[in-house]
């Protein structure tokens, strides 16, 4: 093991589990404790790390523990298309300070990071960090993860190229990692919800896109440019809407939550749905929410309109379900609020479609974070940074 590693296993040990005297951190992670000693050292002189006391013990001595300094501090910003979310978290994850609003994703680069610098200006004022360590943020299209620059994103005009993790630095004078918003999804639902046992995992995002993460063996895979997991422009009908993206037919035309609300609002229109009409009728518009509301009264246009967006997302991950034989599937997004009839409905197609022996022990489940999944993942991401690791 590297000296890199190491130091990275440490931390994050550190990170995921509290405290840990010298001893136990040796055995957890088999190097000679000479060695541990020595990269614990370095810690403490950089002050990452710090004493943390005597552990209680029924023996007559107790070797002292040590622990991540109290005072790191990481941003994370979670980037939707229609709002942006804010935390400030201690070097072990827990939540110091939060703040969401709505942000349109549209207005350009310019005036949408600005607005988060302002966030996290204000946060200082406030007393919930002096400076910070890292920042890690997640944005709603392509990423290549090793510029720190969305490329080409198909709802976000004005951004391609724009130069987010050097902007971000510049302005707060720390590491900033970027990413495609679904892969830091699946890190915050890996680390702290429903997936914390499991290595091979496709989370999936239904929202205003569709998009999937995949980690294998603990780790996001990114694919040779950073574009891996875009399931969303996978063609499910040759003869489907125009895409956001200029192709025709893709899942995403067909069941994110814009096309989500076109169908509900056609439906309104004809006397199919009396429950989509008066909600039409009373908010001038629709939204995923009451599709399921009409759904869970029974409505069978609602149930109809979820049947058929679970049936195509299950076509697609079925494939892929025989492809990489995942431990588990996610659902998140805005659109998993569709809840158990989309979730039956794409079990139904997956453990179908799929070679039994990937399915036999597969689970397919909500997300447990839900909304908070992005910026929890925002997180894992800026601890990854300034931890030495690879997220």
């Amino acid at each position: 093991m590297s000296d890199v590693n190491v130091r990275y296993g440490l931390l994050t040990l550190l990170r995921d589990h509290g405290p840990q005297s010298r001893a136990r951190l040796a055995d957890r992670l088999q190097v000679p404790r000479p060695r541990l000693l020595a990269e614990l050292d370095r810690l403490v002189a950089s002050g990452t790390v710090v004493e943390a006391g005597h552990p209680t013990s029924r023996g007559t001595r107790r070797s002292p523990c040590v622990q991540i300094n109290p005072c790191l501090r990481f941003a994370a910003v979670d980037l939707d298309t229609r709002s942006v979310g804010v935390e400030i978290t201690d070097g072990r994850l827990r939540v110091v300070a939060s703040h969401q609003e709505h942000c349109d994703i549209r207005t350009g680069p310019v005036q949408v990071l600005g607005r988060v610098t302002q966030i996290l200006h204000a946060m200082r004022a406030e007393g919930h960090f002096a400076r910070l360590d890292a920042i890690g943020i997640g944005l709603p299209g392509p990423v290549s993860f090793r510029e720190g620059v969305p490329v080409c994103p198909p709802i976000m005009p004005g951004w391609d190229r724009h130069p987010v993790r050097d902007v971000l630095a510049d302005e707060h004078g720390c590491p900033v990692a970027v990413d495609n918003d679904v892969n830091v999804m699946t890190l915050g639902e890996q680390h702290s919800g429903v997936a914390r046992t499991v290595d091979d995992l496709i989370f999936v995002k239904i929202g205003s896109g569709i998009g999937c993460g995949v980690q294998i063996d603990g780790r996001v895979y990114r694919g040779a440019a950073g574009c891996a997991g875009d399931i969303g422009h996978i063609q499910v009908d040759a003869d489907g809407p125009v895409c956001s993206c200029g192709n025709v037919g893709c899942l995403e035309a067909a069941f994110s939550q814009e096309a989500l609300t076109r169908h509900a609002e056609s439906a309104a229109g004809g006397d199919g749905s009396p429950l989509l009409a008066e909600r039409l009728a009373a908010n001038g518009s629709l939204t995923a929410r009451d599709v399921a509301d009409g759904a869970a009264a029974g409505d069978a246009v609602c149930i109809g309109l979820v049947r058929d967006g679970g049936r195509r997302v299950g076509q697609v991950l079925a494939g892929l379900v025989s492809f990489m034989n995942p431990s588990m599937i996610v659902i998140g997004g805005d659109v998993a609020e569709l809840g158990h009839i989309l979730l039956a409905e794409l079990r139904s197609v997956v453990y179908q479609r799929s070679v039994p022996l990937a399915t036999g022990d597969l689970p397919i489940v909500l997300s447990e974070l839900r909304g908070r999944a992005g910026v929890v993942g925002a997180a894992v991401l800026a601890s990854e940074l300034a931890y030495g690791g690879t997220a």
